[in-house]
C-alpha cells in the first residue's frame, strides 16, 4: 500500500478531531461531488483530516482527490481489497484518539451533518452516529435496519422488502415515525458512519472477510456487544446516490452469499438453513421478472450450502 499527501506540510493534525474516511474503485464520477460537500459538511469540526482510501482504481479517483483543494491524503491499497479492508488501511493512519467519518464517495453532506454525529459521540455510551440519508429528490430514504433473522429473511421474501419493511415484520424500516426520532437503532447502511474514538479502541478493526456487503452488520452487531448503543440523529443528512446492485450480478451474488455467510457465523445448522431457503424463495420468485441480480443471487444461495467464503469481484 503506497501513501501519497497532496500537501503533507499544511494537512491538519486528526488529533482529538476528526478522521474523515472515503472509500473509493473507480469513483470518478462521483468523488468531486462528495469532497465539494465537506467544507459545509464539516462546519463547526475544527480540527479534521481528510483520506481516500483507493481500491485500485483504472480512472481517475486518485488524481482528482490529489487535485482537489480539500487536500486529502490518499493512500493506494494497490489492490481491489475491499470496502472493510480499505475502512482499516484508513483507519490505521488516523490518530488513534480521533473519531472516524467513513464515507461512500457518492455520498454528499448536507451543512452541519458532521458535527450533529460528532455532538452525538460525546455521549460515552455512544459509539457509533448515523445521520438522516436522503435520495437525490430530497426524499428520505429508508437505511435504518433490524438484526438480520429468519423471520424477517423470510417475510422480505414472500411481501418484498417494501411491503415488509412497511409492516415491521422486514430487515428494513419502514415507518416514516422513526425516520424522525432521534434514539438507538440496530444497524443501518454503510455509507455515512461515524464511529467514536472509544469505539475504535474496544471494537477492533471491521472485519475484512466480508469482501463488500453485510460487513457494516458485522460491525455494528460487534458495536452493541461491546455495551455501545448505535445512535440515529436524523438532524444530520446527506445524500446517498445510490446505485442499483440488483443490476450488478456479482454483487447481487456477493450479497446473497454473505447474508448466508454471517447469518452461519452466529446460529447454528437449522437456522441458517431457513435463511439460505429464504433467501432462495425470495429470489426465485423474482428471477425472471426483475433484474438480472435476482437470478445470480438465486445461483449464488443454491450453491452456498458449504461455502463459508466467497470469491472476490475485482
Amino acid at each position: 500500500m503506497q501513501v501519497r499527501d497532496a500537501s503533507p506540510a499544511t494537512e491538519p493534525r486528526a488529533a482529538s478531531g476528526l478522521s474523515i474516511v472515503i472509500v473509493t474503485y473507480n469513483s470518478a464520477a462521483v468523488l468531486p461531488g462528495l469532497l465539494n460537500s465537506l467544507p459545509a459538511g464539516l462546519e463547526g469540526i475544527g480540527q479534521f483530516q481528510t483520506i481516500v482510501v483507493d481500491n485500485d482504481s483504472t480512472d481517475s479517483s486518485v488524481d482528482l482527490a490529489l487535485a482537489h483543494p480539500i487536500r486529502a491524503k490518499v493512500l493506494r491499497m494497490g489492490r481491489n481489497a475491499g470496502y472493510a479492508a480499505a475502512i482499516n488501511a484508513g483507519a490505521a493512519v488516523a490518530a488513534p484518539d480521533a473519531d472516524l467519518l467513513i464515507l461512500n464517495p457518492d455520498v454528499r453532506l448536507l451543512p452541519g451533518a458532521a458535527r450533529v454525529l460528532v455532538d452525538r459521540l460525546r455521549d460515552p455510551s455512544i459509539g457509533v452516529a448515523v445521520p438522516r440519508i436522503l435520495a437525490e429528490d430530497g426524499s428520505t430514504r429508508w437505511s435504518l435496519r433490524r438484526e438480520p433473522s429468519v423471520m424477517r429473511a423470510w417475510a422480505d421474501a414472500v411481501l418484498g422488502g417494501r411491503l415488509a419493511g412497511r409492516i415491521g415484520k422486514g430487515e428494513m424500516i419502514g415507518d416514516p415515525a422513526m425516520y424522525d426520532r432521534d434514539g438507538p437503532i440496530e444497524w443501518a447502511t454503510g455509507a455515512i458512519v461515524a464511529v467514536a474514538a472509544r469505539t475504535r479502541r474496544v471494537v477492533g478493526d471491521w472485519d475484512e472477510s466480508f469482501f463488500l456487503y453485510m460487513e457494516e452488520v458485522d460491525y455494528l452487531r460487534r458495536v452493541r456487544e461491546c455495551g455501545f448503543s448505535v445512535a440515529y440523529a436524523p438532524q444530520a443528512q446527506a445524500v446517498h446516490i445510490e446505485g442499483e446492485y440488483g443490476e450488478n450480478p456479482r454483487l447481487s451474488a456477493l450479497l446473497a452469499v454473505n447474508r448466508i455467510r454471517y447469518h452461519r457465523r452466529h446460529h447454528g445448522p437449522l437456522s441458517t438453513a431457513l435463511l439460505r431457503l429464504g433467501i432462495i424463495v425470495g429470489e426465485g420468485l423474482r428471477a425472471f421478472r426483475g433484474p438480472p441480480g435476482h437470478r445470480a443471487a438465486l445461483r449464488a444461495a443454491l450453491t452456498s450450502a458449504s461455502a463459508t467464503e466467497t470469491r472476490h469481484p475485482s
